[in-house]
């Protein structure tokens, strides 16, 4: 009888089997544990239908020969992988870096793999990266678009990948969406400024093509309308460079602002610069709130007023959302909102009569 390398024996010492010089394949782990490789092949796939007896043989087999499956060769055969597509506009800002962080934690735990992508705010750059997942034949992805239209997804959408829009929706109805009141946010930011006694309030807003931007400038608007006061934003483009020249200019002004609302937390890092390169003093010549919670926005003096994003929150619920769309368990697509913190530190003062009789 012709011997096989991988029989059943025990290697020598130190030694592993032939498989460690030779790929092993699902033939030679058939052989070695005395089953058929379509045996085989059921219990690498989860298969409850395979012996008890036969799947530890399998498996024991496995172990011994290093055998590792050609995942290659399986998604192209399956038309999909085991991998989940991330794609996000700016992998800097801490509001998306936490995000990853917590879709990649749960994804792995769940037995998925995360390729990530980041956009840069650009359509183009979008598209491109989509694509790509789609050739790859990802299960799902979790996006932030860098427009509403959603340039690229049809790509995905059209092979029945689902998708889950994070942070902003997009126009398609077949996606789901995690996203956050804005406009609440932004106008309860902007009433606590009114409240403090500022009627000089000026928006440090994100790009209005995008709906963040276009929601939380809506916030700002209506709280300064409600009580008659003139609404005056620029457009910071969610970019701290942009932001630190635009408030550099308001406070040139001959009136400057008395007050910000600074709609993202890069750009609240140039406003920061632009306020102290001018010389003026936080709270007591400007009061400031961002959106955004990033870690050191308690930890600089002052400490910043911020309407605080649940983050975590939002990337378990986008996640857990994908998962359960690639299992097939949901219906109708969904749209989670989710609402945001107004967390009053240091950076906004006291209410302006209380600090002029103070003064007095």
């Amino acid at each position: 009888m012709k011997s096989n390398s991988y029989e059943s024996r025990e290697p020598e010492a130190g030694r592993r089997p032939e498989a460690a010089t030779t790929r092993a394949t699902i033939r030679h782990v058939a052989e070695l544990a005395q089953v058929s490789p379509s045996t085989v092949s059921r219990v690498l796939n989860g298969s409850p239908l395979v012996r008890g007896d036969y799947r530890r043989r399998v498996l024991a087999a496995v172990a011994q020969i290093d055998y590792r499956p050609n995942r290659l060769a399986r998604n192209l055969r399956l038309q999909k992988s085991e991998t989940i597509g991330v794609v996000v506009p700016d992998i800097e800002n801490p509001h998306f870096s936490e995000m990853v962080r917590v879709c990649e934690d749960s994804a792995f735990s769940a037995g998925y793999r995360v390729l990530l992508c980041n956009t840069d705010e650009t359509p183009e750059k979008q598209r491109a990266y989509l694509e790509t997942l789609a050739d790859e034949r990802v299960l799902g992805a979790i996006v932030t678009p860098a427009d509403s239209r959603g340039v690229g997804l049809e790509s995905l959408l059209e092979l029945g990948i689902p998708i889950v829009a994070f942070d902003r929706v997009i126009d398609d109805p077949r996606a789901d969406a995690v996203i956050c009141d804005n406009v609440d946010s932004t106008r309860r930011a902007t009433e606590h400024l009114i409240w403090l006694g500022h009627e000089r309030i000026a928006l440090i807003g994100g790009r209005p093509d995008v709906e963040t931007g276009a929601e939380r400038l809506e916030g700002y608007v209506a709280a300064m309308r409600a009580v008659g006061l003139t609404p005056f934003s620029v457009n910071g483009g969610f970019r701290t460079d942009v932001a630190e020249r635009e408030v550099q200019t308001l406070l040139a002004m001959p009136t400057r602002p008395s007050a910000l609302v600074v709609a993202n937390n890069l750009m609240t890092i140039g406003a920061l610069r632009a306020i102290k390169q001018t010389g003026l003093r936080i709270p007591l010549d400007l009061a400031l709130v961002s959106i955004d919670d990033p870690p050191w926005a308690e930890l600089i003096d002052p400490p910043l007023t911020v309407v605080a994003q649940p983050v975590r929150r939002m990337a378990e619920t986008a996640i857990q959302l994908l998962l359960q769309r690639i299992h097939g368990r949901l219906g109708e697509p969904v749209r989670v909102v989710l609402p945001l913190d107004l967390r009053v530190r240091s950076s906004c003062g006291m209410r302006l009569s209380t600090a002029n009789q103070r003064r007095g």
